[in-house]
């Protein structure tokens, strides 16, 4: 397999995401109000409906910059609700305190339990086209009031060993509950699509 710098990797985007702009120097506020224009049809509440998704699409956008993943992608099946979730491909290089990255290393990274964990982690080994992986889901608690209530993020991740010098992983992060399902089924399938060449 070839070295990170040398890689190319792709990823199958979803017919209902967009592809953030996390590299380049791109003007995020005309960006965000192109995007959200192919998204909206037209109808009462046009105006209103693409400011929201103008606004949330600059914001991911930015959120995901501050990460600097491969590729970003907002998944936003039903435009009217928003983003349903944020799918990020990232790249991880060995260092000189792990110089051999291994699948092990990968879910104790990925599976490492946190303050704000809403439950233990659940992770299984897989192996994918892209190479040997673990899949690891994953719930936390964020925004905690002074009530002590929050709002719970799950994620669904793939650590994928490239080869023993870096990896890639897979994360979808989303906050609606009751498409938890929808989402592990989707991060599945693109995992599925992850290809490296060099």
């Amino acid at each position: 397999m070839p070295e990170f710098a040398a890689a190319t990797v792709r990823l199958r985007t979803p017919e209902d995401a967009v592809v953030l702009p996390v590299r380049g120097s791109v003007e995020l506020g005309a960006w965000a109000g192109e995007a959200a224009r192919r998204l909206v049809e037209s109808g009462d509440d046009e105006p209103k409906l693409l400011g929201a998704l103008t606004t949330e699409l600059r914001e991911a956008a930015l959120d995901s910059r501050e990460r600097g993943p491969i590729t970003a992608l907002s998944y936003v099946p039903e435009p009217r609700l928003g983003e349903l979730a944020r799918i990020e491909l990232s790249a991880l290089v060995a260092d000189d305190t792990h110089p051999v990255l291994t699948v092990e290393l990968l879910q104790r990274y990925l599976a490492a339990p946190t303050p704000v964990s809403y439950r233990p982690p659940e992770a299984e080994l897989r192996t994918l086209p892209a190479g040997p992986a673990v899949r690891v889901r994953h719930a936390y608690v964020q925004d905690v009031g002074r009530d002590g209530l929050g709002t719970v993020m799950e994620t669904c991740a793939y650590g994928i060993r490239a080869d023993e010098t870096w990896g890639l992983v897979l994360l979808t992060s989303w906050k609606a509950l009751a498409r938890t399902d929808e989402l592990c089924e989707l991060t599945d399938e693109l995992a599925a699509t992850v290809r490296v060449t060099g």
